[in-house]
């Protein structure tokens, strides 16, 4: 039994954001109707990696029933009408407009299904010209400055993921959540908005108030931090790489006694500005010290000394890792191994998830139910 089992969500859905909501939803035992055009949604064709089919679109489309459908159509209109009419909420990332286009109305709607709860999610917000603006995630993390603080000192870089339609989704999922309990409390639903650029630009705050109240942004430093030293990567004597972070002062003495082994390095350098106005000194005599270890003495001098330490792993080192816990989504193609939900209840991981829909898979007992006879 998931928490939300019973309730129907319609997603008029395509690409990352809205998907993640939805899936997140379909985990916790919603029924997901997922609305595709008549070609699908285009993210089944981003590869072909995972037993024929897109990575992106299995993780996301994960315990959802499909039906592909062409909304310009009247007929059409009527039966996602009438399945709006027992939904309890509507997930939509469609172009900010297009649904009132199409004779859909958030309010009127609710007029008829009171306890609807509608989620709208956008590039720039449903308001203004930039709402005309096609929006995607790459140009949403140059547009909220994430590219200009992410990569090294030469140059500006992409966080490697969909970072921005996954935050989004984060948001609008949580938010959906939060109309839920509302829902519980006063019998009516409500409209969410949620935009890629809100999303980003609130992970964006920490730098942003660096540039309002100090004057200045954090600087590209890599695989270092702008505001913390020592905090970086270091190479060990057998050419693999471990990074460290020294969080407070009693760290730092430990550090310089049991890992630099200088005692006086703490008095040279006693407290993070003081080694930030010195970084590649401090810096240098951290790589002095870790450059004559192996990564396995390394690794086991700083555990013993209860310094926060991890090594850089490829996506590769990733999947053999030790810790990382698995769910099964057992398809038709086979069974697909993907990194379990975070959220464990009650010392139960999800170790199995429900099968990926093909397009239209659902189509036809989706009409047959909501069909007006």
């Amino acid at each position: 039994m998931g928490a939300l089992d019973g309730l129907l969500v319609v997603s008029l859905e395509q690409a990352v954001a809205a998907p993640f909501v939805s899936s997140r939803l379909a985990d916790a035992g919603a029924r997901v109707l997922k609305i595709e055009r008549l070609e699908g949604d285009f993210a089944r064709n981003y590869d072909h990696v995972v037993n024929g089919q897109s990575a992106y679109f299995v993780w996301l489309n994960r315990g959802k029933e499909s039906i592909s459908m062409d909304l310009k159509r009247p007929e059409e209109i009527q039966l996602l009408c009438s399945i709006l009419q027992k939904a309890d909420v509507l997930i939509e990332n469609f172009k900010p407009g297009s649904l009132k286009k199409l004779g859909l109305d958030f309010n009127k709607l609710r007029e008829t299904n009171k306890k609807l709860i509608t989620c709208s999610i956008s590039g720039y917000g449903s308001q203004g010209e930039w709402a005309k603006m096609k929006a995607y995630d790459l140009l949403i993390q140059a547009e909220t400055g994430l590219a200009s603080i992410t990569g090294s000192a030469d140059a500006p870089g992409r966080v490697g993921i969909s970072v921005a339609d996954i935050a989004t989704g984060m948001y609008a999922w949580s938010a959906i959540l939060e109309a839920l309990i509302a829902r519980g409390i006063n019998e009516h639903g409500q409209h969410i908005e949620v935009s890629l650029f809100d999303a980003l630009a609130d992970w964006m705050t920490v730098p942003l108030l660096w540039q309002d109240y100090g004057g200045k942004a954090p600087e590209r430093v890599g695989l270092s931090h702008p505001s913390i030293c020592p905090y970086g990567a270091f190479k060990t004597a057998d050419g693999k790489t471990i990074l460290l972070s020294i969080q407070n002062e009693r760290e730092w003495q430990r550090f310089c006694v049991e890992i630099l082994v200088d005692a006086d390095f703490v008095e040279q350098y006693p407290d993070n500005s003081s080694r930030l106005a010195n970084r590649s000194v401090v810096d240098g005599c951290v790589q002095t010290a870790l450059g004559k270890l192996s990564h396995t003495e390394a690794s086991a001098k700083l555990k013993k000394s209860e310094i926060a330490y991890s090594t850089l792993n490829d996506v590769q080192g990733l999947s053999s890792h030790p810790i990382l816990r698995r769910a099964v989504i057992s398809n038709p193609e086979g069974k697909i191994n993907v990194p379990a939900p975070p959220a464990i209840f009650n010392d139960a991981p999800q170790d199995s998830l429900k099968e990926v829909p093909s397009l239209n898979q659902h189509g036809a007992e989706i009409r047959a139910e909501f069909s007006e006879n």
